[in-house]
């Protein structure tokens, strides 16, 4: 035998486009961006404006205060609603405190609070597709509690009851995994075939986008990393569809730091992505730190152009300072 070896395959990068940002996200971020620069700070934010460290840490250290619910917000404050959406308990908590709100939370997810009231006051039974305890659950299920019940995955189907199986409609989280949700659908249609579905899909352009453009790179590549928070459902689902499509392996980080080296053995080909609420200088970092370890072809997937924008919430174009004060009863200077 010659001692001839096989040359290494070369090693290339693959980067999702669409990735990061999605518009509903860039309209939050901005707003509390305009609103600290509009009023001062503190600006309250309840929960999490978006569900990234890197972006809550930096809005903190601008004077953002992240609270967990509205009670911790002092009386005459500003409060600003995460791109999750709120129950309407929630702006009813607010009023009695007397704060003065704005409301940050992404208009495709108004759209399926109103279709969650539209179809609770034709008293359908709602079955609301999406991961329990997720914030943008909570508020959809807000907005009509009698009506709704919640279905977490297919494997949830068999337990679910309705009052009457020809009045029962399907609405969704919009962050969830496309392929899985069409599943629960399809379980729930062969239980109750009358089952109506929504005027128009509620998973929203952003996550199927990224999703279409990771399953796309996920059949050629040895690992995928997708830069993300733990606590983001649309970057969680990445990972599972990375998988799906057929990745050898997929992590989720929220820095490059986090990366492990060992996840490189035997690796040629690294797809790269991120979710929804991800700045891109988070994505150049892992660019970087594979580069400076041989990763230095960068090749881009390209599934979608996105060129959606929506404008900012209409309580940016107001005094409110003055109104909160108003409110509360005490001159604004204070």
């Amino acid at each position: 035998m010659g001692g001839m070896t096989a040359t290494p395959p070369a090693r290339r990068v693959l980067l999702a486009a669409p990735r990061g940002y999605c518009a509903g996200v860039d309209r939050a971020v901005i707003a509390v961006e305009k609103a600290l620069e509009q009023y001062g700070s503190p600006i309250y934010v309840r929960h999490e404006i978006v569900h990234n460290k890197y972006v809550v840490q930096t809005l903190e250290k601008k004077g953002a205060i992240f609270v967990d619910e509205t009670a911790e917000v002092p009386e005459g404050s500003i409060v600003m609603f995460s791109a999750h959406g709120v129950a309407p308990t929630v702006h009813e908590e607010a009023a009695q405190r007397r704060l003065a709100t704005i409301d940050a939370t992404c208009p495709l997810v108004t759209k399926v609070h109103k279709e969650a009231v539209r179809f609770a006051q034709e008293d359908y039974d709602i079955l609301l597709i999406g991961h329990e305890g997720h914030e943008e659950v909570i508020g959809t299920s807000g907005e009509a509690p009698e009506h709704i019940t919640l279905v977490d995955g297919p494997e949830d189907v068999a337990r679910v009851e309705v009052r009457n199986p020809d009045k029962v409609v399907w609405l969704s989280q919009t962050t969830l995994s496309v392929d899985e949700t069409m599943e629960t659908v399809d379980a729930l249609k062969t239980k109750f075939p009358g089952l109506v579905s929504p005027p128009s899909d509620d998973i929203c352009y952003a996550t199927q986008n990224r999703q279409i453009a990771v399953k796309q790179m996920g059949a050629e590549a040895d690992l995928v990393i997708v830069v993300g928070s733990k606590n983001s459902s649309n970057s969680v689902r990445l990972v599972e569809v990375a998988l799906g499509a057929g990745a050898k392996d997929a992590h989720l980080v929220d820095f490059a730091d986090e990366i492990d080296e060992a996840w490189l053995e035997g690796v040629s080909t690294v797809g790269v992505t991120s979710g929804a609420s991800v700045p891109d200088v988070l994505v150049e970092g892992v660019l970087e730190w594979l580069s400076q370890r041989g990763f230095e072809d960068v090749e881009i997937v390209k599934a979608a152009e996105e060129s959606i924008t929506f404008s900012l919430p209409k309580e940016l174009r107001r005094d409110l300072r003055a109104e909160a004060a108003e409110l509360s009863g005490r001159p604004s200077g204070q």
